[in-house]
């Protein structure tokens, strides 16, 4: 077995692109420098869709095994759904919700 250098020839030299952009956009690659921004996982009523939604704690015994309250409809559970926000887009949330951001 040969003994793997710590510095390696990047991919793009090896198969003689011009460029690592060239390289990219040859092999379809997405830059993976090129961040989205964070993403933001908000909890919502599978029942009515509402937001407001809160954890019910139980006894020690089941502390692992907690449920799910919505206080519009008044649904209880332990299956939530989630929905996944951009930056943006929970800064909007935040916004309609009445939120004060720091």
């Amino acid at each position: 077995m040969a003994k793997k250098s710590k510095l390696e020839t990047p991919e793009w030299i090896k198969q003689r692109f011009e460029s690592k952009e060239a390289y990219e956009k040859k092999k379809e690659i997405k830059n993976k420098t090129e961040k989205q921004g964070k993403t933001f996982k908000v909890k919502k009523c599978p029942k009515c869709g509402s937001h407001d939604v809160n954890v019910v704690l139980i006894g020690e015994e089941e502390k692992n095994n907690g449920e799910w309250e919505c206080k519009k409809c008044k649904w209880h559970g332990r299956e939530i759904d989630e929905e996944e926000l951009q930056e943006g887009e929970f800064m909007k949330y935040l916004d309609e919700k009445g939120e004060e951001v720091a």
